[in-house]
């Protein structure tokens, strides 16, 4: 087929798996020379039959492949890609859950990558986005409307204390100059927990380690290209030309809102859960939906499409500290 030739072919339907040993370390396997995309890594999984579910394509083909039982999978990424020569859409699942020890029962090379590794495996161009999936976390918390320093110290220790690793740091309640002189304070404390902080673009903030940059919509309309020296570029996303956009820009993940009625903002209409599914089987980004939701909603937002959840007050410490 030329580069000329429109790509008619119908779409492959692909489920695959992404699996981690105790190490947290991610199986690939290389795919052979003779086939589509050959000699490249991939994540393992292969085409569903007729009739087959994803989650039925992915449990026969790990069996064939690798010689494991998978006891539970959780959805963690769609994928819709052409190629000059074929359209696929993947169905990507977490195997959280598995039976046996892998092995390469088709003879095919197997290893076990730091997902900080990944880039340095040659991977087909669909499995891109899978990547970025894979090292996110379930759960954006938002810190917002803790109005004083002591507040959003204590809420910053919360969620670093019950593991979670990647934050937004909104605080639009703090004018600039309080915002920068606490970030000071909380940088260095989210760097020794591991965790990512992501602040405000308004704030043109320079990029440092530990940092990552959370676009508004009115920022993102200006983006003509990722901004740089960031590690993680995400945006607030509330429409499909948004999610687009951010997804044209290459950015690390969106963040769609609101999908239920949410107090914060009373007046806005709720997406609803099946237009967000509708919004992000149209794009090749990992997104967090926010608005009205609690942490017992992840299971159906993955289910949805999304790689989790986003919020204010489900991350709030137990108490709450009166937050009003």
């Amino acid at each position: 087929m030329s580069a000329s030739t429109p790509n008619t072919a119908p779409e492959l339907h692909v489920a695959a798996g992404v699996i981690r040993d105790a190490g947290g370390r991610v199986l690939l396997s290389r795919r052979p020379q003779h086939v589509h995309q050959g000699g490249l890594w991939e994540f393992p999984g292969g085409k569903c039959e007729p009739g087959e579910t994803a989650r039925q394509a992915l449990i026969r083909e790990l069996a064939e492949e690798l010689g494991i039982a998978v006891t539970a999978a959780e959805p963690l990424i769609q994928v819709r890609h052409r190629y000059p020569d074929r359209s696929v859409l993947l169905d990507v699942f977490e195997v959280t859950g598995f039976e046996g020890v892998p092995e390469g029962r088709e003879d095919q090379p197997l290893a076990w990558v730091a997902p900080e590794e990944l880039d340095r495996h040659p991977l087909p161009a669909a499995d891109r986005p899978i990547v970025t999936a894979l090292r996110l976390p379930p759960y954006y918390p938002i810190l917002e409307g803790g109005r004083t320093a002591t507040r959003y110290r204590r809420w910053l220790e919360h969620l670093l204390a019950t593991g979670h690793t990647l934050i937004y740091w909104r605080a639009r309640d703090l004018d600039p100059e309080a915002y920068r002189r606490l970030l000071g304070c909380f940088l260095p404390r989210a760097r020794q927990a591991g965790a990512t902080l992501m602040v405000r673009a308004d704030l043109e903030l320079p990029p440092a380690p530990g940092l990552g940059l959370h676009l508004d919509r009115t920022t993102l309309a200006r983006c003509r290209q990722r901004p740089a020296g960031w590690r993680r570029v995400a945006a607030a996303c509330h429409t499909l030309a948004e999610l687009r956009q951010a997804q044209s820009l290459g950015l690390d993940f969106a963040v769609l809102s609101p999908v239920l009625a949410t107090p914060t903002h009373p007046e806005a209409r709720p997406l609803g859960w099946d237009s967000a599914h509708d919004w992000m089987q149209q794009v090749n980004l990992p997104v967090y939906l926010l608005g009205g939701l609690q942490q017992r909603h992840l299971y159906q937002a993955r289910t949805c499409g999304a790689r989790g959840l986003a919020g204010i007050r489900t991350f709030l410490p137990e108490d709450g500290f009166n937050y009003t």
